[in-house]
């Protein structure tokens, strides 16, 4: 196990923030909101000049940054990407945010590049190659990453162990911290037909260094029953608001973003959704952000 400084992640305040959209860069900086930090997935920055970096400078001067990783295939059976893993490096080295995380998920297969983050077995084998990509990325990095919860659809009948401790074990092995995901939960809970609520009671809390929060679309299945997906196109759905509500009960104030990442709306629309998770995070009372959760 590599030697991990945590407190890297203190930069970071328990606060609300949402991720970083080029089509909010000039409000962003002519507002000047009081909201506690953003987030930016790292692929979008790994170029080394024009207008993203322009940008993303300014804004690193005035509010603390997470970068969130979409590509490094953490659970694939093949060897990292070296060179994409030095790309991530050097955009560290270049911003130092207060946090680094990526996915439970996989998204490269020999020479090809998919654009989906598909799910793992959970097992011995792929509890085995994930924690030596954590270990590995830790390393270059010299520093904790946070490790995400996926939204999954269907589920391996080779898996020996739950999502959760799964995710408790790779924790416990590596040293890295855990993002949890509250929509993903929803999420897969409803596809799953499982309880949100008995996911959460086990998750290692303890180990959480950032929380997300995101929006879903209904589907439906081949058969017919209800899909929902992780569709982050949208504001997030009550039953959710309402999940994070008993989280934060739990856990305690924790950095959380909200995300948007398609049908992206003007500034104060997804302001208004910081301020919603803020008001949570501070223990205000909101009545219309708390539905009964029906998984």
């Amino acid at each position: 196990m590599p030697i991990i400084n945590p407190m890297i992640a203190a930069e970071i305040p328990s606060r609300a923030g949402v991720g970083l959209k080029a089509e909010h860069y000039e409000d962003i900086l002519s507002v000047k909101p009081d909201i506690g930090w953003f987030e930016v997935h790292a692929e979008n920055y790994m170029g080394d000049g024009g207008a993203p970096h322009h940008y993303l400078t300014r804004i690193r001067r005035e509010w603390p940054l997470s970068l969130h990783g979409v590509g490094l295939s953490i659970g694939a059976s093949q060897p990292l990407d070296q060179d994409h893993l030095l790309r991530l490096k050097k955009l560290v080295d270049r911003y130092e945010p207060g946090l680094f995380s990526e996915h439970l998920a996989w998204s490269t297969h020999e020479d090809i590049y998919l654009t989906d983050l598909l799910p793992v077995p959970y097992n011995r084998e792929t509890l085995q190659t994930v924690c030596n990509h954590i270990d590995e990325v830790q390393t270059v990095l010299g520093r904790q990453m946070l490790l995400e919860n996926p939204s999954t659809y269907i589920a391996f009948q080779t898996s020996t162990m739950s999502e959760v401790e799964f995710l408790s074990e790779v924790s416990k092995r590596t040293g890295c911290g855990l993002l949890l995901d509250v929509n993903n939960v929803f999420v897969s809970a409803a596809n799953h037909d499982m309880s949100a609520h008995a996911y959460l009671d086990a998750f290692p809390l303890e180990s959480v260094g950032e929380i997300h929060l995101g929006g879903h679309a209904p589907d439906s299945d081949d058969e017919g029953c209800l899909l929902l997906i992780d569709a982050h196109d949208r504001a997030v759905a009550d039953p959710v608001w309402a999940l994070y509500d008993r989280t934060i009960r739990s856990a305690g104030a924790l950095p959380t973003l909200v995300e948007w990442d398609t049908d992206i709306p003007d500034w104060q629309t997804l302001f208004n959704e910081a301020l919603a998770a803020e008001a949570i995070l501070l223990g205000e009372k909101s009545a219309d952000r708390r539905g009964a959760i029906a998984v």
